[in-house]
């Protein structure tokens, strides 16, 4: 058993970096063609920038992969993790505290092995390319903050979890599915008031005019917005977004300062109609629909799993703590979903489809969120030409000469508020 769990792990691992290898191929025969409907905002040189950028990004995700490779074969499958559990063992005879410093540890151990990827990405590729403008002082109080909130969440999930398992043997998967479910929404709910400013600072916005005009253009499709934010992300990094936050009436707009400086206001009330359409079409609620019920359905095969007295024997071992055989089953889980990548993104692609045709019907303008992709994709040095078969496989957006191209192919619409 541990040999067909290692080599499928190797395969899974092997066909990522295949993928990866055959985008950027792909990338480098195509790339130095100027799409069509891209003329004019896009050239040679932006072309050659994000080539490289691409190349500079996939490398270190490579790297990370391979590094990951030889901890996860080491730590499962060499024997150093059942080394841990033991030890953790015997620092408590608490089994909920022991399962929550097992956790801990490992979540403390990923993050300190991803420090050199993430302060090399930063400081070196995304400076090399001009996106960078975090100094170390924020780099580190980021780090701090985004580790407190983890290791919180991670210690409130575990301990909740182990509890509930110890608690009721026969209905753990239930009761524990039931807490996800309103674990998640009571973060979504207070996500924008408590973690959020964490990380930046929220204030109206500065541009005289747009604040009401998307307020109009929210209530001619009945959204309430509370607020409607700027953010300092350009203290961060020159990468621009927008996005709605919150959950039921808890509804805010928050627009990056870089992409208000970097478009029109025609090109920012077409991007935040397209984000209206994912609320009106309740894209956020089968979004979660979908994932509590794959996590239903997770939580009953683990259920049914945990106790099999063969899951120590899927890494090599004997016996195996809960934490223990909580993680073999998690990581055979993570295994065994990744064919359903491709339906995952497929389906987030549709939404994508829907949110463009939405914000077409609600202004009526469609190359205004033809110009605004535009705009994101040279900004952020997107790469135009995926493969095909990676697109499909990971793309949760559709790639953008596709979206661009049926943006211009759609006739103007009239100014009435879509239902």
């Amino acid at each position: 058993m541990e040999t067909v769990l290692l080599s499928l792990y190797l395969l899974v691992a092997c066909a990522t970096l295949w993928l990866k290898r055959l985008n950027l191929r792909h990338l480098k025969e195509k790339g130095r063609k100027v799409p069509p409907g891209f003329e004019g905002s896009i050239d040679a040189d932006t072309l050659r920038r994000s080539l490289t950028y691409a190349l500079d990004t996939s490398r270190l995700d490579a790297l990370g992969l391979l590094l990951d490779c030889a901890l996860v074969i080491l730590l499962l499958f060499g024997g150093v993790l059942a080394v841990y559990d033991r030890w953790i063992a015997s620092l408590t005879s608490n089994a909920v505290l022991a399962g929550v410093v097992f956790f801990l540890g490992l979540l403390w151990a990923e993050t300190v092995v991803g420090l050199p990827f993430s302060l090399y990405r930063n400081f070196r590729i995304e400076a090399r390319y001009g996106f960078n403008r975090m100094t170390g002082r924020i780099w580190f109080a980021d780090l701090a903050k985004s580790m407190s909130i983890s290791s919180v969440l991670t210690s409130t999930l575990v301990g909740v979890a182990l509890f509930l398992i110890r608690w009721s043997p026969n209905r753990w998967w239930l009761w524990l599915w039931g807490f996800f479910v309103g674990f998640s929404l009571f973060i979504m709910y207070i996500s924008p008031y408590v973690i959020e400013p964490l990380f930046f600072t929220f204030k109206p916005i500065q541009t005289e005019g747009v604040e009401a005009e998307i307020r109009r253009l929210m209530e001619r499709v009945g959204l309430r917005v509370e607020r409607v934010f700027q953010v300092d992300a350009s203290k961060r990094s020159r990468h621009s977004n927008a996005y709605f936050s919150g959950i039921g009436r808890v509804k805010r707009i928050v627009l990056f300062d870089t992409l208000l400086e970097q478009m029109s206001r025609e090109e920012i009330l077409a991007v935040l109609a397209h984000e209206a359409g994912h609320w009106k079409k309740r894209h956020l609620m089968k979004s979660i629909i979908a994932t509590e019920g794959g996590a239903l359905i997770a939580l009953y095969l683990a259920f049914k799993l945990v106790p099999w007295e063969g899951v120590p024997g899927l890494v090599g071992l004997t016996e195996a703590s809960l934490p223990l055989r909580l993680a073999i089953v998690g990581f055979l889980g993570a295994l065994l979903s990744f064919p359903l990548t491709p339906l995952a993104s497929f389906l987030s692609r549709r939404h994508e489809w829907e949110a463009d045709r939405f914000a077409l019907e609600l202004t009526g303008r469609p190359l205004d969120l033809a110009t605004a992709l535009i705009k994101l994709s040279r900004e952020n040095l997107a790469n135009l030409y995926p493969h095909p078969l990676y697109a499909a496989f990971y793309y949760t957006h559709p790639p953008l000469v596709e979206r661009v191209r049926r943006l211009r192919e759609m006739p103007a619409a009239p100014l009435e508020a879509p239902s």
